[in-house]
């Protein structure tokens, strides 16, 4: 009798907790829409809040545009692209308005780096898939998007480290028992 109370209480735990976590995970994979960030974006005062919405903004942005794109429609590439850009600029803007030092408060400097790197490989995967007349369009998308992660790496780490993927330069090869004298 005690056994089978701990297995049903065991049971009805187990089935609580499954629930709850099956709607914690249906919550944090929630697609963000255009509707609930723009007016989070209009009435937020918070710079470092309001950059995060602007990068989740941008980033749907650039998924519409990179679908439009596909489609080969022009114009809508175009708009949600430049929206895409001015969503990330304005980001990056209120980051450093914010007066944060992002060395020791990362938190919304760190959030657009992410984001901007893996925009990159997204703008990069676009531009293979394009025909080859339209790739070129793709170029000032892509150079700002650096320009912008290259001053948000910095802030980041301002001790003048190369940004990840950028080539080092080679070590002195040189063997340290060659000293180049004659004696």
């Amino acid at each position: 009798m005690v056994t089978s109370l701990r297995i049903t209480t065991a049971a009805a735990c187990s089935a609580v907790l499954v629930i709850a976590l099956g709607s914690l995970a249906l919550h944090a994979f929630r697609e963000d829409t255009e509707a609930e960030l723009l007016p989070r974006i209009e009435h937020e005062h918070d710079p470092i809040r309001k950059a995060k919405y602007e990068i989740r903004l941008g980033h749907l942005k650039l998924l519409q545009g990179a679908v439009a794109c596909q489609k080969d429609d022009h114009d809508a590439c175009s708009k949600s692209l430049s929206a895409y850009l001015e969503l990330m600029n304005n980001s990056w803007k209120d980051l450093k308005s914010s007066g944060r030092n992002a060395v020791k408060q990362p938190s919304g400097f760190k959030e657009l780096d992410i984001a901007l790197r893996e925009d990159a490989h997204t703008l990069d995967d676009l531009k293979h898939r394009m025909p080859l007349e339209d790739r070129d369009a793709l170029d000032p998308v892509i150079q700002e998007v650096e320009k912008i992660h290259d001053e948000d790496f910095t802030a980041l780490f301002p001790a003048g480290a190369p940004r990840p993927g950028e080539k080092k330069p080679a070590p002195n090869t040189t063997p340290h028992f060659v000293t180049g004298r004659t004696e």
